[in-house]
């Protein structure tokens, strides 16, 4: 896993073979990170939400990118072990791994982010329901992005928030405002 752009450009990290997670292709990667360029301002040190966190590979490109608050939530262990590893590694006080269930952490959470990203298994039952789940509990500030990551056989082009898809490969990105 590799750093495309920012204070962290060009670190690399390994991730374990054991890992479950499928990881943000780069490709799809910086193809996303190139738009979201017109969405968010990372010079404001905007606020993050990483759903899903699996490796952590988004956590770790927004705090590359002057994000000035990333919550990365992840339930696996051996994943928040990871994230939390390479959090030591650079010792960077703007990140905060938490293990946890998404739905539950959603239940419970009342911050607001600049920007939410998630990229939950893609046969996940309730990956449909995510943008009502997230949108619903007033997480994103008002001009904020939520950002779900999601395989070509979902579609959420009639969904009242969408605002922009993207598709790089199998890999498809719903913006929603």
């Amino acid at each position: 896993m590799r750093v495309i752009t920012g204070k962290y450009k060009g670190r690399h990290f390994d991730v374990p073979r054991t890992f479950k997670a499928r990881p943000t292709t780069d490709f799809a990667k910086e193809n996303l990170f190139n738009v979201l360029q017109g969405y968010i301002d990372f010079e404001e040190e905007p606020t993050a939400l990483d759903l899903f966190s699996g490796t952590g590979s988004i956590t770790l490109e927004l705090l590359s990118r002057g994000c000035g608050r990333v919550v990365s939530v992840e339930a696996d262990a051996l994943h928040y072990s990871f994230i939390c590893g390479f959090v030591d590694k650079l010792q960077d006080l703007n990140a905060f791994p938490i293990r946890a269930d998404v739905f539950r952490f959603l239940n419970k959470c009342h911050e607001q982010f600049d920007f939410i990203f998630a990229d939950p298994p893609y046969a996940l039952p309730q990956l449909g329901q995510l943008p009502d789940i997230v949108l619903s509990r007033h997480l994103l500030r008002e001009d904020g992005l939520f950002v779900l990551e999601h395989g070509k056989t979902q579609d959420f082009s009639q969904h009242p928030r969408i605002v922009d898809h993207r598709a790089y490969g199998s890999v498809n990105f719903s913006f929603f405002k």
